[in-house]
Protein backbone atom coordinates (compact mmCIF):
# COMPACT_ATOMS: atom_id res chain seq x y z
CA UNK A 1 0.00 0.00 0.00
CA UNK A 2 3.04 2.55 0.98
CA UNK A 3 4.63 1.64 -2.55
CA UNK A 4 1.50 2.40 -4.45
CA UNK A 5 1.47 5.98 -2.31
CA UNK A 6 4.70 6.65 -3.15
CA UNK A 7 4.22 5.87 -6.97
CA UNK A 8 1.22 7.73 -6.66
CA UNK A 9 3.06 10.82 -5.72
CA UNK A 10 6.08 10.58 -7.79
CA UNK A 11 3.36 10.61 -10.68
CA UNK A 12 1.56 12.97 -9.28
CA UNK A 13 5.31 15.50 -8.51
CA UNK A 14 6.20 14.69 -12.44
CA UNK A 15 2.28 14.98 -13.88
CA UNK A 16 2.81 19.14 -11.52
CA UNK A 17 6.21 19.74 -12.55
CA UNK A 18 5.21 18.85 -16.10
CA UNK A 19 2.52 21.09 -17.10
CA UNK A 20 4.15 24.12 -14.71
CA UNK A 21 6.93 23.73 -16.75
CA UNK A 22 4.72 23.29 -20.18
CA UNK A 23 2.74 26.49 -19.23
CA UNK A 24 5.47 29.19 -18.54
CA UNK A 25 7.93 28.53 -21.08
CA UNK A 26 5.46 26.86 -24.49
CA UNK A 27 1.70 27.89 -23.92
CA UNK A 28 2.10 31.16 -21.78
CA UNK A 29 -1.21 33.05 -23.31
CA UNK A 30 -2.75 31.03 -25.83
CA UNK A 31 -5.94 31.98 -24.68
CA UNK A 32 -7.38 34.20 -22.06
CA UNK A 33 -8.24 31.76 -19.73
CA UNK A 34 -4.66 29.68 -19.84
CA UNK A 35 -2.82 33.49 -19.90
CA UNK A 36 -4.68 33.79 -16.28
CA UNK A 37 -2.40 31.02 -14.77
CA UNK A 38 0.27 32.40 -16.78
CA UNK A 39 0.78 35.21 -15.04
CA UNK A 40 -0.64 32.94 -11.51
CA UNK A 41 2.96 30.98 -11.55
CA UNK A 42 5.84 32.78 -12.29
CA UNK A 43 9.21 31.13 -12.35
CA UNK A 44 9.58 31.65 -8.80
CA UNK A 45 6.65 30.28 -7.24
CA UNK A 46 7.55 26.97 -10.11
CA UNK A 47 10.64 26.72 -8.37
CA UNK A 48 9.23 27.09 -4.72
CA UNK A 49 6.38 24.51 -5.80
CA UNK A 50 8.78 21.87 -7.08
CA UNK A 51 11.23 22.24 -3.87
CA UNK A 52 7.95 21.93 -1.74
CA UNK A 53 7.14 18.54 -3.70
CA UNK A 54 10.49 16.97 -3.38
CA UNK A 55 9.82 17.01 0.28
CA UNK A 56 8.06 13.93 0.15
CA UNK A 57 9.80 12.18 -2.63
CA UNK A 58 12.80 9.84 -0.12
CA UNK A 59 15.87 9.35 -2.38
CA UNK A 60 14.26 10.63 -5.31
CA UNK A 61 14.11 14.42 -4.41
CA UNK A 62 17.54 14.67 -5.61
CA UNK A 63 15.94 15.28 -9.01
CA UNK A 64 13.34 17.75 -7.96
CA UNK A 65 16.62 19.21 -6.40
CA UNK A 66 18.51 19.44 -9.24
CA UNK A 67 15.46 20.82 -11.66
CA UNK A 68 15.32 23.62 -9.28
CA UNK A 69 18.91 24.89 -9.47
CA UNK A 70 18.47 24.80 -12.92
CA UNK A 71 15.60 26.93 -12.88
CA UNK A 72 16.83 29.29 -10.63
CA UNK A 73 19.59 29.59 -13.04
CA UNK A 74 16.87 30.09 -16.33
CA UNK A 75 15.71 32.69 -14.04
CA UNK A 76 18.49 34.66 -13.05
CA UNK A 77 19.98 34.79 -16.47
CA UNK A 78 16.77 36.27 -17.69
CA UNK A 79 16.26 38.84 -14.72
CA UNK A 80 19.13 39.67 -12.79
CA UNK A 81 21.59 42.02 -14.10
CA UNK A 82 24.85 43.87 -13.28
CA UNK A 83 25.72 46.48 -15.09
CA UNK A 84 28.49 49.73 -15.18
CA UNK A 85 27.20 52.67 -15.29
CA UNK A 86 27.99 55.68 -17.94
CA UNK A 87 29.03 58.92 -17.30
CA UNK A 88 26.05 60.83 -16.98
CA UNK A 89 25.74 64.81 -17.69
CA UNK A 90 23.20 67.35 -16.31
CA UNK A 91 22.20 67.66 -19.87
CA UNK A 92 21.07 64.00 -20.57
CA UNK A 93 17.60 62.86 -19.69
CA UNK A 94 16.32 61.64 -16.39
CA UNK A 95 12.52 59.81 -16.84
CA UNK A 96 10.64 58.53 -13.98
CA UNK A 97 7.87 55.54 -14.30
CA UNK A 98 5.50 54.57 -11.06
CA UNK A 99 2.26 52.97 -10.16
CA UNK A 100 1.70 54.81 -7.51
CA UNK A 101 -1.12 53.07 -5.92
CA UNK A 102 -3.84 56.03 -5.48
CA UNK A 103 -2.50 58.51 -2.76
CA UNK A 104 1.19 58.80 -4.17
CA UNK A 105 1.85 62.27 -5.87
CA UNK A 106 4.53 63.75 -7.65
CA UNK A 107 5.65 65.44 -4.50
CA UNK A 108 6.18 61.43 -3.11
CA UNK A 109 8.72 60.78 -6.01
CA UNK A 110 10.76 64.29 -5.55
CA UNK A 111 11.05 63.46 -1.89
CA UNK A 112 12.39 59.65 -2.81
CA UNK A 113 14.68 60.81 -5.40
CA UNK A 114 15.54 64.24 -3.41
CA UNK A 115 15.49 65.59 -6.85
CA UNK A 116 13.26 66.49 -9.57
CA UNK A 117 13.56 64.53 -12.63
CA UNK A 118 12.93 65.37 -16.41
CA UNK A 119 10.34 63.74 -17.10
CA UNK A 120 7.84 61.46 -15.13
CA UNK A 121 4.95 59.52 -15.64
CA UNK A 122 2.35 58.35 -12.55
CA UNK A 123 -0.27 55.92 -13.22
CA UNK A 124 -3.37 54.28 -10.79
CA UNK A 125 -2.94 57.87 -8.93
CA UNK A 126 -5.22 60.44 -7.37
CA UNK A 127 -2.63 61.92 -5.21
CA UNK A 128 -2.06 65.16 -7.23
CA UNK A 129 -3.68 67.97 -6.88
CA UNK A 130 -3.26 69.92 -10.28
CA UNK A 131 -4.30 73.54 -8.82
CA UNK A 132 -1.76 73.45 -6.14
CA UNK A 133 0.71 71.72 -8.46
CA UNK A 134 0.34 74.39 -10.85
CA UNK A 135 1.06 76.89 -8.13
CA UNK A 136 3.64 75.86 -6.29
CA UNK A 137 5.63 74.55 -9.57
CA UNK A 138 4.76 77.42 -11.92
CA UNK A 139 7.97 76.63 -14.36
CA UNK A 140 7.01 73.34 -14.85
CA UNK A 141 4.34 71.33 -16.86
CA UNK A 142 1.58 68.72 -15.56
CA UNK A 143 -0.70 66.75 -17.71
CA UNK A 144 -3.84 64.60 -16.12
CA UNK A 145 -5.12 61.96 -18.43
CA UNK A 146 -8.42 61.38 -18.73
CA UNK A 147 -8.09 57.98 -16.54
CA UNK A 148 -5.72 57.48 -14.27
CA UNK A 149 -2.36 58.37 -16.09
CA UNK A 150 -0.94 61.63 -15.17
CA UNK A 151 2.44 63.14 -16.78
CA UNK A 152 5.01 66.35 -15.62
CA UNK A 153 7.94 67.36 -17.69
CA UNK A 154 10.39 70.06 -16.69
CA UNK A 155 10.18 71.41 -20.41
CA UNK A 156 7.05 72.16 -22.26
CA UNK A 157 5.45 69.38 -23.68
CA UNK A 158 3.42 68.94 -26.49
CA UNK A 159 -0.14 66.32 -26.14
CA UNK A 160 0.28 64.40 -29.76
CA UNK A 161 -2.89 62.05 -28.67
CA UNK A 162 -4.65 60.18 -25.81
CA UNK A 163 -6.17 57.04 -26.47
CA UNK A 164 -8.34 55.33 -24.10
CA UNK A 165 -9.67 51.65 -24.73
CA UNK A 166 -13.33 50.49 -24.40
CA UNK A 167 -11.82 48.92 -21.14
CA UNK A 168 -9.69 51.73 -19.44
CA UNK A 169 -6.51 50.81 -21.02
CA UNK A 170 -4.68 54.39 -21.66
CA UNK A 171 -1.96 55.54 -24.34
CA UNK A 172 -0.51 59.10 -23.94
CA UNK A 173 1.81 60.21 -26.66
CA UNK A 174 3.52 63.42 -25.81
CA UNK A 175 6.44 64.97 -27.21
CA UNK A 176 9.26 66.82 -24.80
CA UNK A 177 12.75 67.42 -24.57
CA UNK A 178 13.00 66.63 -28.72
CA UNK A 179 11.91 62.68 -27.59
CA UNK A 180 8.35 61.25 -28.34
CA UNK A 181 6.61 59.39 -25.16
CA UNK A 182 4.35 56.98 -25.12
CA UNK A 183 3.03 56.95 -21.48
CA UNK A 184 0.79 53.48 -21.33
CA UNK A 185 -1.73 52.32 -18.56
CA UNK A 186 -2.61 48.82 -19.35
CA UNK A 187 -5.92 47.36 -17.67
CA UNK A 188 -4.99 44.31 -15.18
CA UNK A 189 -8.22 42.61 -14.70
CA UNK A 190 -8.44 38.82 -15.25
CA UNK A 191 -11.78 39.22 -16.87
CA UNK A 192 -10.28 41.45 -19.54
CA UNK A 193 -8.10 39.36 -22.17
CA UNK A 194 -4.42 41.08 -22.48
CA UNK A 195 -5.32 40.32 -26.44
CA UNK A 196 -7.79 43.30 -26.82
CA UNK A 197 -5.52 45.64 -24.82
CA UNK A 198 -2.59 44.83 -26.61
CA UNK A 199 -4.34 44.97 -29.90
CA UNK A 200 -5.92 49.01 -28.73
CA UNK A 201 -2.06 49.53 -28.23
CA UNK A 202 0.24 48.92 -30.47
CA UNK A 203 -1.22 50.84 -32.98
CA UNK A 204 -1.09 53.48 -30.75
CA UNK A 205 2.47 53.34 -29.97
CA UNK A 206 3.70 54.37 -33.75
CA UNK A 207 7.19 55.65 -33.61
CA UNK A 208 10.40 53.20 -33.37
CA UNK A 209 13.00 55.85 -33.13
CA UNK A 210 13.87 58.68 -30.51
CA UNK A 211 10.93 57.55 -28.57
CA UNK A 212 10.88 56.25 -25.44
CA UNK A 213 7.92 53.94 -23.78
CA UNK A 214 7.20 53.36 -20.01
CA UNK A 215 3.89 52.23 -17.67
CA UNK A 216 2.34 49.85 -16.35
CA UNK A 217 2.14 46.71 -18.86
CA UNK A 218 0.27 44.22 -16.97
CA UNK A 219 2.22 41.43 -18.37
CA UNK A 220 5.55 40.34 -17.65
CA UNK A 221 8.77 40.04 -19.40
CA UNK A 222 8.14 36.48 -20.53
CA UNK A 223 4.72 37.26 -22.28
CA UNK A 224 4.08 37.23 -26.11
CA UNK A 225 2.36 40.19 -26.14
CA UNK A 226 5.90 42.32 -26.01
CA UNK A 227 7.67 40.49 -28.87
CA UNK A 228 7.22 43.51 -30.72
CA UNK A 229 9.24 45.71 -28.05
CA UNK A 230 11.49 43.63 -27.68
CA UNK A 231 12.07 43.79 -31.50
CA UNK A 232 11.88 47.52 -31.76
CA UNK A 233 13.42 48.79 -28.39
CA UNK A 234 15.70 48.17 -25.61
CA UNK A 235 14.33 47.50 -22.04
CA UNK A 236 15.87 50.02 -19.79
CA UNK A 237 16.58 47.86 -16.95
CA UNK A 238 17.98 44.44 -18.83
CA UNK A 239 19.88 47.01 -20.58
CA UNK A 240 21.73 48.96 -17.81
CA UNK A 241 20.05 48.02 -14.59
CA UNK A 242 21.30 45.92 -11.23
CA UNK A 243 19.53 43.57 -9.82
CA UNK A 244 16.35 41.78 -10.17
CA UNK A 245 14.22 43.19 -13.01
CA UNK A 246 10.76 42.03 -11.50
CA UNK A 247 8.80 45.26 -10.33
CA UNK A 248 5.77 43.66 -8.50
CA UNK A 249 4.84 43.25 -5.70
CA UNK A 250 5.64 44.99 -2.93
CA UNK A 251 9.71 44.46 -3.70
CA UNK A 252 9.15 40.54 -4.08
CA UNK A 253 10.62 39.66 -7.27
CA UNK A 254 7.83 38.28 -9.28
CA UNK A 255 6.62 39.54 -12.24
CA UNK A 256 7.69 42.66 -14.39
CA UNK A 257 4.96 44.09 -14.85
CA UNK A 258 6.24 47.82 -15.16
CA UNK A 259 8.68 48.81 -18.24
CA UNK A 260 10.77 51.47 -20.18
CA UNK A 261 11.42 50.53 -23.22
CA UNK A 262 13.53 52.82 -25.67
CA UNK A 263 14.45 53.21 -29.02
CA UNK A 264 17.53 51.71 -30.21
CA UNK A 265 18.88 54.89 -32.07
CA UNK A 266 18.88 56.32 -28.16
CA UNK A 267 21.64 55.42 -25.72
CA UNK A 268 20.76 54.19 -22.37
CA UNK A 269 23.18 55.22 -19.25
CA UNK A 270 21.82 53.83 -16.40
CA UNK A 271 18.69 52.15 -15.19
CA UNK A 272 17.04 52.01 -11.40
CA UNK A 273 14.75 49.90 -9.91
CA UNK A 274 14.07 51.60 -6.38
CA UNK A 275 12.18 49.74 -4.24
CA UNK A 276 9.59 51.51 -1.80
CA UNK A 277 6.92 50.44 0.61
CA UNK A 278 4.14 53.64 -0.51
CA UNK A 279 3.60 51.47 -3.58
CA UNK A 280 3.04 47.31 -4.16
CA UNK A 281 5.34 48.80 -7.68
CA UNK A 282 8.67 49.20 -7.42
CA UNK A 283 9.74 52.65 -9.10
CA UNK A 284 11.85 52.71 -12.46
CA UNK A 285 14.09 55.27 -13.65
CA UNK A 286 16.23 55.72 -16.52
CA UNK A 287 19.38 58.20 -17.73
CA UNK A 288 19.21 58.82 -21.48
CA UNK A 289 21.90 60.38 -23.59
CA UNK A 290 21.18 63.89 -25.11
Amino acid sequence: MIKIIKALYLFANILIIAALLTLHFFVKEYNHYISIYFYLFPLPVIIAIVLVLSIFLGKLKKYNLMLAALLCLVWLSRSFRISFDSEIKETDLEVVFWNASRENSFEDVFLDLEKIPDVMVLTETKGNNFNDLHKKYPDYYFYKSKKELQIFSKTPMQIIKEGSSNHNSTVVHFKTSGVHFFAVDMMGSYDVPKSWEFNFANPEINKTTNAIVLGDFNVPLESFFLRRFKQDFNHAFLKKGNGFVETWPNNIPLLSLDHIWVSKDLEILKTEKINTLKSDHSMLRAFIKQ
